[in-house]
């Protein structure tokens, strides 16, 4: 059995903590908030964000950093803003080779970078992965069986997280495509902010439908200016997480994108739901897209109603009213 240090108690962090111990692994729970630590401890689970999820007594939970030091596998489940920072913690304790996966979904604000890249700017001595894929916290905490991808160029190291996590309610499946792999997480969050706003403003099957296809198509073809490989959108860690994420009340995104398409503004909708990952991503994709001189409408759209007031029944009148096109010149 591994010794596992899972840095972030929010709900995914929590999450793969549970799955993790009530497998057999050793478990280090963190959190950099001390007063997070002890409601875990007293109600015995994460009344906020898993709530009737039982927290085996068997995970230390801690705000310390030392257990990093003799972790075979430290997972960072921690939010986009803070995964720089959080991996430039543990850097001076983490020994040579040391195994990183990299659970978060997004890309570094104004450098675009992945967030295996900014890990392994910060910890250069360390295997580093990513783990993504159609993965909700609540489904996984209580055993829902669920698949996802493990990723790396280095397949080692992708197939050790694989050892490591897989288990009866968890398949894992390995690629080297991490580019692909982590741009699906990232871009996916955008589709489904709009997703939400378009259940939010009730237009319809067809219109939601039509706007998660062309998002995957957006998705891909930015992946494939970034060296990226398209098949990989057809997979879990597009595709699947696009449909699961669009689709489900457990989805911050999706939830806030409903709050949007009611009436409420972007900044509203966020201090409702709380970190809304597609919201901070619409910018950072928006930028990223026309430095990559890439077509992406619909998270130009995403991007106008979240930073610049657009309102969404525009947004959509802009979508639909665009030239005319061969769907096939434009899917992949």
């Amino acid at each position: 059995m591994a010794k596992i240090m899972v840095m972030g108690a929010g709900g995914w962090g929590t999450a793969l903590a549970v799955m993790a111990s009530q497998y057999g692994h050793g478990v280090t729970l963190w959190s950099a908030f001390r007063e997070e630590v002890d409601s875990i401890r007293r109600h015995g689970e994460h009344k906020k964000l898993l709530p009737g999820v039982p927290v085996p007594p068997e995970i230390v939970l801690t705000d310390a950093l030392e257990p990093a030091a003799s972790a075979d596998l430290v997972i960072l489940a921690v939010p986009s803003f803070a995964v720089g920072s959080t991996a430039q913690k543990i850097a001076p304790l983490l020994r040579e080779g040391t195994l990183v996966a990299n659970a978060g979904k997004g890309l570094e604000e104004n450098t675009f970078r992945r967030f295996t890249e900014v890990i392994a700017g910060e910890l250069p001595r360390a295997r580093v992965t990513a783990l993504s894929g159609p993965s909700h916290a609540e489904e996984v905490a209580r055993g829902v069986p669920t698949s996802v991808v493990s990723a790396s160029r280095d397949i080692a190291a992708a197939e050790e997280v694989q050892d490591i996590l897989m288990n009866p309610h968890f398949r894992i499946y390995v690629t080297d495509d991490i580019v692909g792999v982590e741009l699906g997480g990232a871009l996916k969050n955008v589709v489904a902010l709009a997703a939400g706003v378009c259940d939010g403003l009730d237009v319809g099957d067809n219109t939601k439908a039509a706007l998660m296809t062309r998002g995957l198509a957006e998705m891909a073809r930015l992946g494939a200016a970034m060296g990226a490989r398209s098949e990989t959108f057809a997979g879990l860690a597009g595709m699947g997480d696009l449909i699961v994420t669009c689709g489900s009340m457990h989805s911050r995104n999706h939830r806030a994108g409903i709050l949007i398409g009611q009436g409420h503004s972007p900044r509203e909708a966020v201090s409702i739901v709380g970190t809304v990952e597609g919201y901070l991503a619409a910018k950072t994709v928006w930028q990223l897209a026309q430095k990559m001189q890439v077509d992406m409408p619909i998270a130009e759209q995403c991007y106008r109603v979240c930073y610049e007031g657009e309102q969404p029944k525009e947004a959509i009148r802009r979508l639909m009213a665009r030239p005319k096109k061969h769907e096939s010149e434009i899917l992949w």
